[in-house]
């Protein structure tokens, strides 16, 4: 320890090195509040993962991510309440459905690992609801054995490599064990996964095991250890924006069909099947209704979007799905950061929530078309939920209708 102190200089123990001293952070002001001090430090996170954010970055639209489940034994551990496996279920059942809000073209498979096997218990599917069911019955699914992080890499490159080139491939892992029992060299995966142009990622629920690492190191993926539950949700949600995409991918032109909901009134329409659930094992295939979405290809019946043509390939998708990921392509520009005390004489209030500024506001925030004025939530909410600036959105000279989505004037 003496000569770990002597390489820091004398100041501090290697294990202490970097370590955030959050506390040493928040000072009481003149009448003995924290709110000031509060504020700052949610400053200075908002104002570095918004430097984080680039635009014109080309980006893979079309996503194809493999969840990969660790369910081995170390995930009944009682470190996230109520166990590793209850805390990751209830996770991912919120990351589904905001993955697919934010990337409505997009799919995903599950896979889950226990016992040196690895089990695809969902396929590359743009349905949320047949996702979050199937992760909600692993709670009724007993921990066991070992996970094998060779043969769920090999599973879910059996269904990546099949994908065409223009597609994004993502596999994100979620490991709690800190052993994984292979059949064979991981190494040879690894550079398989690397000449496919697979990004994997993992998200270690326990400690950094040096192959996990690796294989985020050489796909070009995100690797990250959780401190807690709330950290874990963060880690989590980093990857529902999609990442930029990898050089090789081709631009290509992709035919997609539009279709409308047909239901046939003023006669009796005939009964059918819809091609999501005929092969289906849960009973949902036996319902038979008239109407959904048919393909203008092959006239292959869906009852709902977005869904890929088992007959015919097309990807069959709405208006609305393409203007949802318009958001990511074309951003909201960040904010200039001001004084409020340089401002007070120009406004008083938050253009979008009219909340008035108070003496905790040290900063506000200038769009840079419309040079209106918001407050450091508005701001957030803007960027990372909203994607419209509301003065960009009601000043015409900046703002053009496009369809049913508003953008940015070019």
């Amino acid at each position: 320890m003496i000569m770990a102190e002597e390489e820091e200089g004398g100041k501090e123990y290697r294990w202490e090195t970097g370590y955030e001293k959050t506390w040493e952070a928040i000072q009481e002001d003149e009448e003995g509040l924290l709110e000031g001090s509060v504020a700052e430090i949610i400053q200075r996170a908002k104002r570095k993962r918004q430097s984080e954010r680039r635009s014109n970055t080309r980006l893979g639209m079309m996503r194809h991510l493999y969840l990969v489940i660790d369910n081995s034994d170390c995930m009944s551990n009682q470190d996230l309440k109520p166990t590793r496996q209850l805390c990751t279920v209830k996770l991912l059942e919120g990351f589904i459905d905001e993955f697919f809000d934010q990337n409505p073209i997009s799919q995903i498979g599950i896979i889950i690992t226990k016992n040196k096997r690895a089990e695809k218990i969902s396929e590359l599917a743009g349905n949320p609801r047949k996702h979050i069911k199937a992760v909600q019955q692993l709670s009724q699914v007993a921990c066991s054995g070992e996970p094998s992080l060779q043969n769920s890499l090999e599973l879910a490159l059996r269904s990546l490599r099949m994908l065409p080139s223009h597609a994004s491939r993502e596999i994100l892992i979620l490991m709690g064990s800190l052993t994984t029992c292979d059949p064979g060299d991981i190494s040879v995966t690894i550079e398989n996964l690397k000449a496919q142009g697979v990004r994997c990622s993992v998200i270690a629920l326990a400690a950094e095991v040096h192959v996990c690492r690796k294989l985020c190191r050489e796909t070009g993926g995100l690797f990250g250890v959780i401190l807690d539950d709330c950290h874990f949700r963060d880690q989590l949600f980093q990857h529902v924006d999609p990442l930029p995409a990898a050089t090789f991918l081709d631009s290509s032109l992709i035919k997609m069909g539009f279709p409308h909901h047909m239901m046939q009134e003023g006669k009796e329409a005939p009964l059918a099947l819809c091609m999501c659930h005929v092969d289906s094992s849960d009973g949902e295939g036996s319902r038979l209704n008239s109407g959904g979405y048919f393909c203008p290809q092959c006239s292959s019946k869906y009852c709902e979007l977005p869904v890929e043509c088992k007959a015919c390939g097309l990807t069959l998708v709405s208006a609305p799905h393409l203007a949802r990921s318009y958001h990511h392509l074309f951003p909201v520009e960040n904010f200039k950061e001001l004084e409020y005390k340089d401002m007070k004489d120009k406004t008083e209030l938050c253009f979008a929530c009219q909340k008035r500024f108070g003496e905790y506001d040290k900063h506000v925030y200038e769009c840079r078309a419309c040079s209106k004025i918001f407050c450091l939530e508005c701001d957030l909410f803007i960027h990372d939920l909203l994607h419209t600036c509301p003065g960009c959105a009601t000043n015409h000279s900046t703002f053009q209708i496009v369809g049913s989505e508003t953008m940015p004037a070019r």
